[in-house]
């Protein structure tokens, strides 16, 4: 009996030790400590171990990381205190602390190239070219003898993109009306790739002829532009690659994301602002401005928003030097700013707060919760309104993300996704090897 209160004692004795040891903050620190890190060429990066002792940090690569100031493969370090991590240059290395010959824990750590964009703020107008023509509807054409739609007889669906007519490219209207009406007067059905997502079909479709016009029809109703408002979010100035927008562009019949064929931006002029409200986002109306003088060509059309090349950097820039960028898993809740254009085309910095930060091992847009909190914005418009998209946000002198979306029933909060999602886009090298994932709506 005596002996089982004792076992009975100690066990509790035990359990109450295991939870003071557990709930320790050198306890917490030492398994919070990180197993992988990527560090900034350059930055400098404070790791905790919080064990009140002496110890021993093994350094495998001093060139490439000095740690407390020092630049040696081993050197005695207080435990107690932050160790000081500064990266010297790109490249990887370990990092392991050692008490007594006994290892406490690692870190694998990979550095990256200094990477410097510069921040935009600025309107832009977006006048996209499809690669092909969109379908967006069928239509009936009256011959006289029946009504009848040659394109949903044909089997073409609201959303194909059509490419090629007779082997022929097509990227306007006025091409398919001729190839059609030669087709029609000849007594021939036309040939037709089309695309349907990632499948490229065959078709044949016989034209059917208009009683009230004479002219030869397909039965379709089909769109090959787009043209919008958004806001530019950074510039390479090595590579003079752009970002912009923070998400895809939809065709506002289908909701299918537009296939680019040719693409330009050019300077747009604020005119005026639908204030947002719960249930209506709000909007910005604008101008193209001067759009004969193109600042950039748009190349591609992805979940991150559009990308090209600028032929020159946009006037009236809050920032014209680069700035340095934070990697996803840098980017922390708190205070930060957004530059945008309320006004002609001018561009001011503005309060939000990031209220959640989303950990993302792989590219996604919906990277941040925001909120508006700058009087003066909310008065204007109400929050996020739609072609504020693509607005860079920054935080502690970074550029950590862009705005993307707007919540319908709070226009004061939205979505950002993390800038190093739209630099790989870009083609700027961040050296990540992670993945991709699908959108949400647009602001």
């Amino acid at each position: 009996m005596i002996r089982h209160n004792r076992r009975k004692w100690m066990g509790s004795l035990l359990l109450l030790i295991t939870a003071l040891v557990v709930s320790s903050t050198p306890f917490r620190d030492l398994t919070s400590f990180p197993h992988e890190l990527r560090l900034m060429e350059g930055s400098l990066q404070q790791l905790r171990v919080s064990v009140p002792v002496m110890g021993t940090l093994i350094n495998s690569n001093p060139d490439i990381l000095h740690v407390n100031g020092a630049k040696t493969r081993e050197v005695t370090v207080d435990l107690s205190k932050p160790l000081s991590v500064e990266p010297r240059r790109a490249g990887q290395a370990q990092l392991q602390v050692k008490w007594h010959n006994v290892p406490l824990t690692a870190v694998n750590v990979n550095v990256l190239p200094d990477l410097r964009v510069i921040p935009g703020g600025q309107s832009i107008g977006v006048k996209l070219q499809t690669a092909g023509v969109l379908v967006v509807g069928h239509h009936l054409v009256d011959t006289g003898k029946e009504k009848v739609s040659p394109g949903e007889r044909a089997g073409i669906h609201v959303g194909d993109m059509i490419v090629k007519i007779n082997d022929l490219y097509i990227n306007d209207m006025n091409d398919v009306k001729k190839l059609v009406n030669e087709a029609g007067e000849r007594n021939t059905p036309v040939q037709l790739l089309v695309v349907r997502g990632k499948e490229k079909l065959n078709m044949t479709l016989h034209p059917a002829k208009d009683k009230k016009d004479n002219e030869y029809r397909m039965g379709l109703y089909i769109r090959d532009s787009a043209a919008g408002v958004g806001t530019l979010t950074f510039i390479d100035p090595n590579t003079k690659a752009y970002g912009a927008l923070g998400h895809v562009i939809s065709d506002v019949d289908t909701g299918q994301a537009i296939a680019v064929g040719d693409g330009q931006i050019v300077a747009a002029s604020v005119t005026s602002i639908e204030k947002g409200q719960s249930g209506n986002p709000g909007e910005k109306f604008a101008r193209f401005y001067n759009e004969s003088e193109v600042l950039g060509t748009i190349t591609k059309n992805t979940p991150f928003g559009i990308f090209g090349k600028m032929k020159e950097q946009p006037k009236r820039g809050l920032y014209n030097e680069p700035m340095p960028i934070a990697l996803a898993e840098q980017v922390k809740e708190g205070p930060a700013k957004i530059l945008t254009v309320v006004d002609g085309q001018k561009v001011e910095e503005f309060s939000i707060e990031i209220v959640n930060v989303v950990k993302q091992h792989f590219p996604a847009t919906k990277g941040m919760i925001i909120k508006v909190t700058d009087k003066r914005l909310l008065e204007k418009t109400g929050g996020i309104v739609q072609g504020m998209s693509g607005s860079p946000i920054i935080q502690d002198g970074k550029i950590v993300g862009a705005v993307t979306h707007v919540f319908v029933n709070d226009p004061t909060s939205g979505y950002g996704c993390y800038i190093e999602w739209m630099l790989q886009e870009a083609g700027i090298p961040v050296r990540s090897q992670q993945g991709k994932a699908p959108i949400g709506n647009a602001a």
